[in-house]
């Protein structure tokens, strides 16, 4: 009886650290709490910057002790509750799965500086990075997950684009070397030292800090710039035209859940139940172990754009596609 009680008490703990747990007042306010010491934390280590904050160091060392203490806390909950977060791993894989997820390594490298590294600012600047974790409070239709979703999608392209940038800069670095090298010795004085110049000049950015004076590597410098805003253009491109698509999928597939259809194109849509195994379950587990790939969900009216560790509660509408198009959950 008692293991039941702690399963049970163990299983709320979970489900208040869970970000975006809209409908669970409790979960909400745990939420306001985390985003007020995140704020808290980035705050402190803003002011200490400055001069003038000498004389509060004692007020500002104190705040950020709390705050460490506050997302130590967290962080240990977080591992404590693992098994409910993978939960179609066992419990010593969920606890090391989390540990090197990006949020496990993020909330280490947040809390570990503190103790150990303080004088390391790579390390602390890494506290910055909580500040992402904003992005997962609003659980409802989010721009946030739209961008990553897109970027993920598109991320074969993306790399193509950035492969094109990185040859033409390493290209008109090597053409300004050979047009100045003699002229200015002591700036263009190797094959690597125009990469500077060529990464502001393709970027369109034109620090001026580093610049031809002859006529030929003036004319390099105009034909180099012209390819560059091409260039540039390229990925931008790509990413405009992934979002117009992921909208128009966003737009025809949340019409399709709505009206509780068959599917399109492989696209099936569910309606969440106190039978249906997914109840409970994060999106990333359901993902993997029925081999589907969630696309939108809908909660009461809204649409969602589903992050890895949304969990998926009763009554939500899934949209989601087959990895095998033939083969319907």
């Amino acid at each position: 009886m008692n293991e039941i009680i702690d399963k049970k008490r163990k299983k709320r703990i979970f489900d208040i650290i869970q970000i975006g747990q809209k409908n669970d007042f409790v979960s909400r306010a745990f939420d306001v709490f985390i985003v007020i010491a995140i704020i808290a934390n980035i705050a402190v280590l803003c002011i200490e910057t400055f001069d003038a904050a000498v004389e509060y160091y004692d007020v500002l060392k104190l705040i950020e002790m709390i705050t460490i203490v506050i997302f130590t806390i967290e962080y240990i909950l977080r591992i404590w509750t693992a098994e409910y977060l993978f939960p179609d791993k066992s419990k010593g894989k969920a606890v090391c799965h989390f540990l090197i997820s990006f949020d496990g390594i993020v909330d280490l490298c947040t809390i570990l500086p503190f103790f150990f590294l303080s004088g390391f600012a790579a390390f602390r600047m890494l506290r910055v990075v909580r500040i992402l974790h904003l992005f997962r409070i609003n659980n409802y239709y989010d721009s946030f997950n739209v961008i990553t979703s897109v970027l993920r999608e598109k991320k074969n392209q993306l790399i193509s684009s950035i492969f094109i940038i990185l040859v033409l800069m390493m290209a008109s670095s090597l053409c300004m070397y050979s047009a100045e090298h003699e002229v200015q010795p002591e700036v263009f004085n190797n094959a690597f030292s125009g990469i500077w110049w060529s990464m502001s000049t393709i970027l369109t950015v034109g620090y001026g800090d580093i610049y031809p004076v002859t006529i030929l590597g003036r004319v390099i410098a105009i034909f180099i710039s012209f390819l560059g805003v091409g260039v540039v253009a390229i990925p931008t491109g790509i990413i405009s035209a992934g979002f117009v698509e992921r909208y128009t999928q966003i737009q025809n597939q949340s019409k399709t859940g709505v009206s509780g259809k068959g599917n399109i194109r492989g696209t099936v849509s569910v309606t969440v139940d106190e039978s249906s195994p997914f109840a409970g379950m994060c999106v990333k587990a359901v993902e993997e172990e029925y081999r589907i790939d969630i696309l939108i969900f809908i909660r009461n009216g809204a649409v969602i754009v589903p992050a890895d560790l949304t969990e998926i509660a009763i009554g939500d509408v899934l949209i989601y596609q087959t990895q095998d198009i033939g083969d319907n959950q």
